[in-house]
């Protein structure tokens, strides 16, 4: 690995808990993220020289802590700077100070500070939006650039997005001190859902906008490994990995060429990465043993038996129409339902299927999904009137480009049918 290479991984990777540490220190984020690029500027200097140090993030963490005070002091003009190469000098040989910092880092006070890093991320007053911008920048160091071209806005845009979330967050008097067992939980569930839309960012992309999202993705895994790092005996962190390996395994066979949706039932498995689903498997396993099921555990099951069948006709759908109804039951949501409603499609018939969803429709009028949904139960019955209008709901409410191509598919076959049976009768 060339310099360039093993000194990216390594900022890369030390990143989060430097971070967390300096946001500790500074109780500002602004100030937390120039100390530490200023840092990451100084390793770049020294590093290709004198090799990597004992512990880089420790290194950071004391050089960004000295630049950010010298910085302060800069600025209130109270005292003469020492140089770049001063400081670097005495960082590089700080070996007993950077032994010391790097054992406080190991214990509860590491896991603390991360968790207040996302947590500041994920702030309550912060749209998801923003909190997934900020946490892309702030924890994952993201470019800006980076960050708008994968939610497709322009660099301006997302500047702002990102200076607006800092400024709401400087606002909303953050706590920095260790939060209590309880707090800790809260925090964790939060920065859980956080994660999870940042996947789902990456995931539900389709057409052009999949390339450019697909990073997403990949950050959301890193995050949740990181909290898996922290929390290695808490199921719900496992589940919640777990779902996001066995979903995002079938990431190279959910487009076809030419960027359209492939149903799960339609692609080809020989394409899902063995793998990850492997890795996905054996964690979900050891999550469901603690015997503590919570949401992500169970959607991560229901991935599961989806990623154990070898051809789509194996499923057990039966099985996830069971998994569906406690999730249900843990979290009621439409949305959950109309999910649980093709399990039951597949178990009961379209009929029993319809009839599950029609209670759903008031709520779920402006979801493509449903819509979709009720086009293709209908589809299946022979109604081909109903399913027209379902699909022209569908295709109205759709978020992209992939999802519009996907059901203009359904409208253009039925479109053919029909005059196929006109022509037919003409005929006659």
């Amino acid at each position: 690995m060339s310099d360039p290479d093993w000194i990216d991984a390594a900022l890369v990777s030390a990143r989060p808990r430097a971070m967390a540490a300096l946001l500790r220190y500074f109780r500002d984020l602004d100030t937390a993220e120039e100390a530490y690029q200023d840092a990451c500027l100084r390793a770049l200097k020294s590093w290709p020289d004198k090799g990597p140090p004992r512990d880089p993030t420790a290194w950071l963490i004391l050089v960004g802590r000295n630049s950010g005070v010298d910085a302060g002091r800069r600025r209130s003009r109270q005292t003469a700077l020492p140089s770049d190469e001063v400081l670097t000098d005495l960082a590089a040989g700080l070996d007993d100070a950077e032994t010391a910092l790097a054992e406080r880092l190991d214990g509860a006070d590491y896991r603390d500070d991360i968790l207040r890093l996302l947590f500041v991320c994920c702030h309550p007053d912060l749209p998801a939006t923003q909190q997934i911008a900020l946490a892309l920048r702030i924890v994952s160091g993201l470019s800006v650039r980076q960050i708008a071209r994968a939610f497709l806005v322009g660099e301006s845009a997302m500047e702002q997005r990102i200076t607006r979330a800092k400024a709401r967050v400087a606002k909303g008097d953050t706590p920095f001190e260790a939060p209590s067992p309880t707090e800790r939980a809260e925090r964790l569930l939060t920065v859980m859902a956080m994660v999870y839309l940042v996947f789902n960012e990456g995931y539900s992309a389709g057409g052009a906008e999949a390339d450019a999202r697909r990073p997403l993705c990949h950050e959301a895994l890193r995050l949740s490994r990181l909290l898996l790092r922290l929390f290695p005996a808490e199921p719900e962190v496992m589940g919640l990995t777990a779902l996001m390996l066995l979903q995002h395994a079938r990431t190279p066979a959910r487009l076809d060429a030419d960027g359209l949706i492939v149903l799960l039932d339609d692609q080809d498995r020989g394409l899902w990465d063995a793998a990850m689903i492997a890795e996905g498997l054996a964690l979900i396993d050891k999550a469901m043993r603690h015997r503590q099921p919570g949401p992500y555990q169970v959607q991560a099951a229901i991935a599961a038996l989806h990623g154990r069948a070898e051809r789509a006709e194996d499923t057990d759908w039966a099985q996830i129409d069971h998994l569906y109804a406690a999730l249900e039951r843990m979290t009621p949501s439409p949305v959950v339902s109309l999910n649980r409603a093709v399990a039951v499609s597949k178990v009961a018939g379209p009929q029993a299927a319809l009839d599950m969803i029609a209670p759903l429709e008031e709520r779920l009028a402006g979801y493509f999904h449903f819509h979709g949904l009720l086009g293709a139960l209908n589809l299946q019955l022979g109604r081909d009137e109903a399913a027209r209008e379902a699909f022209h709901q569908a295709i109205a409410l759709a978020g992209g480009a992939a999802e519009a191509a996907h059901i203009r598919q359904h409208l253009d076959r039925l479109q053919a049918e029909s005059e196929k049976n006109r022509a037919t009768v003409s005929d006659g």
